[in-house]
């Protein structure tokens, strides 16, 4: 192991994680973060997420997966 690096996984608390998903999931926007993060909704409640590769803000839904949005879903 590195040093400074942790060895615990992701706690997944449902079948699909937005931090640790193998397909991407739709998620709404609740509120942008500074460094291109964002506060999302998903079935498991509110998590963070890099919005660094979309354009996308509050009421947007977008794709994630590994914790990036890498979609906007058209209205």
């Amino acid at each position: 192991m590195t040093a400074g690096r942790s060895s615990a996984a992701p706690h997944c608390t449902d079948e699909v994680c937005v931090t640790c998903s193998d397909v991407a999931v739709p998620v709404t926007i609740v509120a942008l973060l500074p460094d291109a993060m964002a506060r999302v909704s998903t079935s498991a409640g509110e998590e963070e997420i890099s919005v660094a590769l979309v354009s996308a803000g509050p009421g947007d839904t977008v794709l994630v997966h590994a914790g990036e949005a890498i979609a906007v879903v058209p209205r």
